[in-house]
């Protein structure tokens, strides 16, 4: 082990016991209402009557059941146990299954559509907390939505996963996540995420039909979303899988390298693990395209217009250092090493919030943090942050 990777390991560990999850207990526990708030501004105000995020949510539990599995730390495992009962008793839906979108400040239902994304991040944060506690509840919601996604999101017809349904389930006009996604059926980073869950999921439930449909998500990577041209992920699809989008997401780039890699790597199978690992490395360094003369790696490219969005946000930086740690710690690439050490230099010196805590959303291209996007809200969570630190730590744990 060099010293420069224990140095990187014992500051990742620090970074994540004693900023991002203390931020999260201290700060956005809500006492009043029950679960978490839905939002602190950029400039650290809360927003206590904010809408609540089933994203925000299955996220904060997947955090801290995962920081609770490595550290057994009894604080991490009652945010894990308070996140798991807020899922599930005001997110999850008693009559059509699956989880609304989102809730008002006080639980109650605002948005019931059924985002697929949504529901693997809910499936990911009870997978992680069955395997963190052992507990039966959460692996049977798990199931459970693993059922919903098969049943209801699969194109029997042209394969994949559709984007968005209503809350009983029927088409949906707008499937877009966000405003700043095409409105498509099918998503690159939607299927991203339901393959991160299924990944989970099979560590803690060895079925055979979810086998079969961890190693099928895997080929749509493979065959479907991977540009073999360039090696970078096409992002937004329609039912056949034709893509008119020339977007140029890096940091997904770097996160699918891991990701795709992982999945292979629990299903244990070696002939997928001699096809995949090739790729592994070659959308890592396509991503590579997007590193800044500092180390940071920038937001997107639009080849079609020759642009290039150079903010540096939040969780590309730290996919940055997991998709790096990867190469190095299952390829013996000393270059990537420097990568990821580079990139958390750049975060300590440009996200991480001293004096309030937690990270600004970004670094903008002008050299300015952007204090006007949330610090904790929709999409701003603990998991990229913290699962950064939590993969040093168990990857350098391997060594």
């Amino acid at each position: 082990m060099t010293a420069n990777i224990a140095t990187l390991r014992r500051e990742l560990e620090e970074e994540l016991t004693t900023n991002i999850l203390p931020y999260w207990i201290n700060r956005m526990t809500d006492h009043e209402e029950g679960g978490f708030y839905g939002r602190i501004t950029g400039t650290d105000v809360l927003m206590p009557e904010a809408p609540k995020g089933a994203v925000l949510n299955a996220r904060i539990l997947w955090t801290f059941s995962a920081a609770y599995r490595l550290l057994r730390r009894e604080e991490y495992l009652a945010t894990a146990q308070r996140a798991k009962r807020y899922l599930l008793d005001h997110f999850y839906d008693p009559v059509f299954g699956g989880v609304y979108w989102s809730v008002d400040h006080q639980g109650e239902a605002l948005d019931a559509k059924k985002q697929i994304y949504a529901l693997s991040f809910a499936l990911y944060g009870l997978s992680e907390y069955h395997r963190a506690t052992g507990d039966a509840e959460a692996l049977a919601y798990a199931l459970r939505l693993f059922n919903d996604i098969e049943l209801r999101s699969f194109d029997n017809a042209n394969n994949g996963y559709c984007e968005a349904l209503t809350r009983s389930w029927q088409a949906l006009g707008d499937m877009r996540l966000s405003a700043r996604d095409a409105n498509e059926r099918k998503t690159m980073n939607t299927h991203l995420h339901i393959l991160e869950a299924y990944t989970n999921l099979y560590r803690v439930w060895k079925d055979g039909r979810l086998e079969g449909r961890l190693r099928n998500l895997i080929t749509l990577f493979t065959d479907k979303i991977l540009n073999g041209q360039t090696h970078h992920l096409e992002l937004f699809f329609d039912d056949d899988w034709q893509s008119r989008y020339p977007i140029v997401s890096y940091g997904h780039d770097i996160e699918a390298s891991w990701l795709l890699h992982e999945a292979a790597r629990v299903l244990g199978d070696e002939a997928l693990l001699a096809q995949i690992e090739p790729l592994v490395r070659q959308i890592a360094t396509a991503a590579d395209e997007g590193l800044n003369a500092e180390g940071g790696l920038m937001y997107e490219h639009l080849a079609d217009k020759g642009t290039t969005d150079g903010d540096c946000h939040w969780w590309v930086q730290a996919e940055n250092v997991v998709g790096h740690l990867n190469l190095y710690q299952h390829f013996g690439d000393e270059a990537a090493l420097q990568t990821a050490l580079r990139g958390w230099t750049f975060i300590k010196r440009h996200l991480i919030d001293p004096a309030n805590g937690e990270w600004h959303w970004s670094l903008r291209a002008d050299g300015t943090v952007n204090t006007d996007d949330d610090k904790a809200g929709f999409w701003k969570c603990p998991y990229h942050n913290g699962r950064m630190c939590m993969e040093a730590m168990e990857r350098v744990g391997e060594e």
